[in-house]
């Protein structure tokens, strides 16, 4: 029944059926009052006739035994008429029939006054053969030789006789005046209902041609229905939600195309940092393996330990990265003294800067609490503070330093990470700066960062972490860098309310 088949054939019986039966009791209904509208005007002045030519009730005798050969006689040149004589207040006196057919004794004399009165027909009394049937009439005030009211002469028009022969002839007839009817009927709903599947079917028919034509259109195409399916609602609601439906597809299927080059690129990238580590590994062993066992130097296997310790951290920095792109790190914000998350990075780091001969600062940090992950965190700025080592020539300096903006009427708290390496080029400090959330962005927002049409340029599997950290810490992000001069990271910091 969810078929719009079945339900428009349904509907289409159900309405059919309806008229039919009200359009069959209108017409009965109409047919037996003009029936008897006819009857009674054409007999309108019958009782008065009677009751003119017989010399007992032109007298107004009511009661006389002769008026039942009278009556007999009547209803000889008229079997379809019964006639009654009745006193002035209705009540049956004499009448040609068996005793036990009369069931009501008594006429209601209101009616045949409003008869006599001239009102308009037709009119129906009482039936002496019947407690409930009301028929037609005719009737004539009887008046005696006094001058006085003796009674009615009261007529009913289609009595007993009448009435079974209409009902064998409505026997014979009705099954082939049915059979006709029902088979009118039968094709007029047929037509009823090819117009109506056709009505409400063309926008259908119309919108399943669309769509076939969408099908030949290439994705890259902008693909839409046209707005021509104003006879329908439903239908219109539909396109517009088809058509809603094929932007938002075009929308992700660019997405998704940005998203593969992203990630090709990306690999590319990944590909020559796992490279590198990986020939300078493969290259200190062969050369340790290769010479005399006298002239072999502890110093290759330092240097191949040092290349399998950057493989390592670039393994693991990966597995971190695909971490974080799957959803896999929440963010669990927490009150943190700055003081003490630096003073651990400063441990980790200060080593390390020592071997390489970099000058590690930590200078003007401010002891202040923030919101924040401490372990997101942290990561963020290991990934920063070793992405600038290992980018920082011997000599150079790394600082990390706190800053306050008051211009404009703000109060922003900054962390920053400078140093003098090697920079970064233009595409790819915008990279990081179009990728970064800031703390009043809206996911809405947010998301349209990333709805661009250009493949943004990648990063470092290292800044790539801090992309994702800082969209996880909802932290807005500066960077300032020239090739040859060096970067500055600012991190905006959320303070504790």
């Amino acid at each position: 029944m969810n078929r719009l088949f079945n339900r428009l054939f349904l509907v289409a019986t159900m309405i059919v059926l309806l008229l039919f039966v009200a359009l069959w009791q209108w017409l009965q209904l109409n047919h037996e009052f003009s029936r008897n509208q006819i009857q009674q005007s054409l007999h309108q002045e019958l009782a008065e006739h009677m009751a003119h030519i017989n010399p007992l009730l032109s007298q107004g005798i009511t009661s006389d035994a002769a008026l039942k050969e009278a009556f007999h006689d009547f209803m000889l040149l008229g079997p379809s008429f019964e006639i009654y004589t009745l006193d002035p207040d209705g009540k049956v006196i004499a009448y040609d029939a068996k005793e036990e057919k009369i069931k009501t004794h008594r006429v209601d004399t209101g009616i045949i006054k409003q008869f006599l009165a001239g009102k308009n027909l037709p009119i129906l009394g009482t039936d002496p053969r019947s407690q409930q049937t009301k028929k037609i009439f005719s009737a004539s005030k009887l008046v005696n030789a006094q001058g006085l009211h003796s009674g009615y002469l009261y007529v009913i028009i289609g009595g007993e006789d009448y009435d079974s022969w209409q009902a064998l002839i409505n026997a014979e007839n009705q099954p082939k005046i049915w059979g006709a009817t029902i088979g009118f009927w039968v094709i007029f709903a047929l037509l009823l209902f090819v117009i109506l599947l056709h009505y409400f079917t063309r926008p259908i028919h119309k919108l399943a041609q669309d769509l076939t034509n969408l099908k030949t259109l290439p994705i890259t195409e902008k693909l839409t229905l046209p707005d021509r399916y104003r006879g329908s609602l439903e239908i219109a609601q539909l396109s517009e939600h088809i058509n809603q439906l094929l932007q938002e597809i075009q929308q992700q299927q660019q997405q998704v195309k940005r998203q593969q080059q992203a990630k090709h690129d990306f690999l590319l990238h990944l590909s020559h940092d796992l490279k590198t580590p990986l020939t300078a590994l493969l290259g200190y062993i062969d050369t340790w393996l290769i010479l005399p066992e006298a002239d072999r130097d502890q110093a290759l296997i330092q240097y191949a330990a040092n290349s399998g310790q950057t493989l390592q951290q670039l393994l693991a920095q990966l597995l971190e990265l695909a971490a974080l792109e799957n959803g896999q790190i929440h963010a669990q914000l927490q009150q943190v003294e700055l003081t003490e998350l630096l003073n651990g990075i400063e441990q980790t780091f200060t080593p390390r800067a020592k071997k390489l001969g970099v000058i590690l600062n930590f200078k003007h940090i401010n002891a202040t609490s923030i919101l924040t992950d401490p372990q997101l965190m942290r990561r963020i700025l290991n990934n920063l503070i070793d992405n600038a080592l290992r980018y920082t020539p011997s000599g150079g300096e790394i600082t990390i330093l706190t800053q306050q903006d008051f211009s404009q009427g703000k109060n922003q708290q900054w962390l920053a990470v400078k140093d003098t390496g090697s920079g970064m080029h233009q595409h790819e400090v915008e990279a990081l700066r179009q990728l970064s959330l800031s703390q009043t962005d809206t996911p809405q927002q947010h998301q349209r960062s990333f709805d661009n049409n250009q493949a943004l340029p990648q990063l470092g599997v290292g800044l790539a972490i801090v992309r994702q950290l800082l969209g996880l810490l909802k932290c807005k992000i500066e960077v300032e860098s020239q090739p040859g001069v060096g970067s500055e990271f600012k991190i905006e910091l959320v303070m504790q309310s």
